[in-house]
């Protein structure tokens, strides 16, 4: 019986703790003005692409020669069987130079304890790819394995994981380039207080 008050106990304190965790940038959102975030987000993805091509210096030529780009920042939590994530990103078309302003948010199943956070950096090869990612929004809910090197030799796209024809995806983490990628769950939207 004892050790089913800890579990719970331990249990309930993670939960809270989790929550009091993310409630600090919420209140900060609060008081930051529209303009203010979109810079934020615009700080974000460009601090993003320089990391990128810093370990992946291919990866420069291919988002630059795509149609377009999406840049996003995510941070998820994982307590026992539940877990979800957030984040904000911002897709780019190269020839336009539009910029639309994009949440994602992730939800996860499975036995698992832990923080995460990384930066995806999403490539698109055609307009209507692009297209349909930012206007019709798009949901990630497979798990896959880059196909490419991690080297010069890998090609445009080196490092990059084929998500769908002609769909490339970069996961920066803390250790830097991550040749496997887990996203179940995960929908990417336009930003409706961050788009004019």
């Amino acid at each position: 019986m004892k050790t089913r008050n800890r579990c719970r106990m331990l249990f309930v304190s993670l939960f809270w703790g989790s929550f009091v965790l993310l409630l600090p940038p919420l209140w900060a959102q609060g008081d930051v003005s529209i303009e203010q975030k979109r810079a934020d987000v615009r700080k974000m993805a460009g601090e993003t692409l320089a990391r990128l091509y810093s370990v992946q210096p291919s990866a420069k030529k291919a988002v630059e020669s795509a149609a377009g780009y999406a840049v996003f920042s995510n941070f998820g939590m994982k307590i026992f069987f539940a877990g979800g994530g957030s984040g904000e990103g911002l897709a780019v078309n190269n020839k336009t130079k539009k910029e639309t302003f994009m949440k994602m948010v992730e939800a996860q199943a499975g036995l698992g304890l832990g923080v995460k956070k990384f930066r995806l950096v999403w490539v698109f090869e055609n307009q209507s790819l692009l297209k349909d990612f930012i206007e019709s929004g798009w949901t990630f809910s497979g798990q896959t394995t880059a196909a490419a090197k991690l080297n010069e030799e890998g090609g445009a796209v080196a490092g990059a994981m084929s998500v769908s024809p002609g769909i490339w995806l970069y996961q920066l983490t803390d250790d830097g380039l991550a040749i496997e990628l887990t996203a179940k769950g995960t929908k990417y939207y336009r930003d409706g207080a961050l788009n004019p």
